[in-house]
This record gives structure tokens, C-alpha cells and sequence, in this order.
């Protein structure tokens, strides 16, 4: 694996931050958990609801189980603030179980960068909720004429 920069690099402005969120965006979307942890320094910290991850080998491991269960996982990101190497996201993704049960997860991300545009902490608190096939807002990656918009709040 490398550190080679990833930019946008901060600090971030307006237009750099939403470039950012989008690349994540995209990038989760793959679901494919090597590229995914590209984005994070050897060394990266991560809270994800109650587990604590530590550096890219582990990023690895968290996220090859995750999608392993999370099924058909549909992600959207928005920019909710930033500041210097610090960006807040807020998202929701849409996934099912191996039963079928499809949910909705609601959460928030704060991530932090090094000066190469690698993420060097994110924590993230999520919700989820059931919900039925008929009500699923996501399908897939986000078509180009969305990037950039917000995502609802319920």
C-alpha cells in the first residue's frame, strides 16, 4: 500500500471539502475495502459505532466484514462543516442482511487529515433503522446529476 497524497489536501475551502466528501463517497461505494483504505494513513484511528479501528490492515479487516453483512449497501455523504484539516459529514446509507431486511443508517462523521490529504482519525456514530424493500430511497452509486446535493433528513 502507499502514502501517496490524496488530494484535495488541506486546508480546505468550500469547493476542496465537497470534492472530498464526494471521493469518499465514491470510493465506499465500491465496497471493495483496499481501495477504500487508500484514503487513511498507515496508522489511522478509527470509532465506528461501539468498535475501535486502528491503522489499514484493521480498516481492511472492518470493512471486508461489513459488507460481507451489509448487503447491496447504497452510501450518500453531505458536507455539513469544516475547518482547517477537519471536515463533519453527515450521511445515510441503505443496505439489507442475508434474511432479506433491508435498513436505513443514519450517521455522522468527523474525520481529520494529515497535510497530504490522508485521513488520520474518523469517528462516526450511526443509527439504524428497518425499514421495507418499497421504502428505499438508494440504489446504487449517486447518478452524476445529484453529486454534490444534500441528502434528506428522514
Amino acid at each position: 500500500m502507499t502514502d501517496d497524497a490524496k488530494p484535495p489536501c488541506p486546508p480546505f475551502d468550500l469547493e476542496s471539502a465537497i470534492v472530498k466528501v464526494q471521493a469518499a463517497e465514491d470510493a465506499w461505494n465500491t465496497c471493495d475495502p483496499r481501495r477504500v483504505s487508500l484514503a487513511y494513513t498507515e496508522d489511522s484511528l478509527w470509532r465506528n459505532r461501539n468498535q475501535f479501528v486502528t491503522g489499514r490492515a484493521a480498516i481492511v479487516e472492518f470493512l471486508t466484514a461489513k459488507w460481507e453483512r451489509e448487503l447491496d449497501y447504497a452510501l450518500r455523504k453531505s458536507l455539513w462543516s469544516f475547518d482547517g484539516n477537519r471536515i463533519a459529514v453527515r450521511f445515510q446509507y441503505e443496505c439489507h442482511d442475508a434474511s432479506g431486511q433491508w435498513y436505513r443508517s443514519y450517521g455522522n462523521e468527523l474525520w481529520e487529515f494529515d497535510e497530504k490529504g490522508l485521513m488520520l482519525r474518523r469517528e462516526a456514530s450511526i443509527n439504524d433503522v428497518a425499514i421495507d424493500e418499497a421504502e428505499r430511497r438508494y440504489f446504487g452509486p449517486r447518478p452524476e446529476s445529484e453529486r454534490g446535493q444534500d441528502i434528506p433528513l428522514r
